[in-house]
């Protein structure tokens, strides 16, 4: 069961095949709290190319590289739906029409820029930092982000019947098990408490986005959980380098 739980789980969230089925995909429902497992494998995958010597500017463009390879761009699709949502006037039935159109808007330009420039200046930084603590303020970062999905998982209710539905409703057993297997990555960069902050960060953004989303959208659906992958992602690797700055 559990073996099936993350084998859906790194399927839905990576571009790695692992050769999930229908019964992989409906484990991981039933027990998204394996998702942090997932952070582990995806943040080592996409840290790799920090440990190689090079300027920093094409270091931070491998990161990049490295992040869209592992994990896809349905992700950031959700980012840039909820941009455009973001920045429509109406009630929650227009902005969530907005978000199925395939018309691109201003917003979500500006979302996917902004989101691709928090990467960027992220890696930037972690390039001049010592490598252990690079490597696990970057791994926490996707670990954090990973629990911000459960967390929104738990807490959130649906705006529609999607396949962001699917993985609402989990108990908050799952919850304390996300928050269990995610301690190991808060601890990386100890005595520091970089990879705290990296953490911690993703289910922070994860109950901002919920409370936006059901002010905005009346529920949370599959692009808010995209769009929380992404922007926890981004806050954990800024939290993690600013608390390293200030220590």
């Amino acid at each position: 069961m559990v073996l099936s739980a993350l084998r859906g789980a790194v399927g839905f969230l990576t571009q790695i095949p692992v050769g999930q089925d229908r019964r992989d995909f409906d484990s991981f429902c039933a027990s998204v709290g394996v998702v942090p497992l997932v952070g582990y494998l995806v943040g080592a995958l996409v840290a790799l190319p920090l440990v190689v010597p090079g300027p920093a500017p094409t270091v931070a463009l491998l990161y990049v590289l490295a992040v869209v390879a592992v994990t896809g761009i349905n992700h950031a699709d959700g980012l840039a739906d909820l941009g455009d949502a973001a920045v429509v006037h109406g009630d929650p039935e227009k902005r969530r029409s907005v978000m199925r159109d395939t018309t691109v808007g201003v917003g979500a330009v500006v979302a996917v820029v902004v989101g691709v420039a928090g990467l960027i200046l992220a890696a930037l930084v972690l390039e001049t930092i010592p490598i252990r603590t690079a490597l696990g303020i970057a791994i926490a970062s996707e670990v954090g982000a990973k629990l911000g999905v459960v967390t929104l998982a738990v807490t959130g209710r649906p705006s529609h019947n999607g396949l962001g539905s699917r993985l609402l409703g989990a108990g908050t057993g799952q919850l304390i098990l996300g928050i269990a297997l995610a301690v190991p990555a808060a601890i990386l960069t100890w005595p520091a408490p970089a990879a705290t902050a990296a953490v911690v960060a993703g289910p922070v953004v994860a109950l901002g986005l919920r409370r936006w989303a059901h002010a905005t959208l009346d529920g949370v659906g599959g692009d808010v959980f995209g769009a929380t992958n992404e922007l926890a992602r981004i806050a954990g690797l800024h939290a993690g380098v600013v608390v390293w700055t200030l220590c």
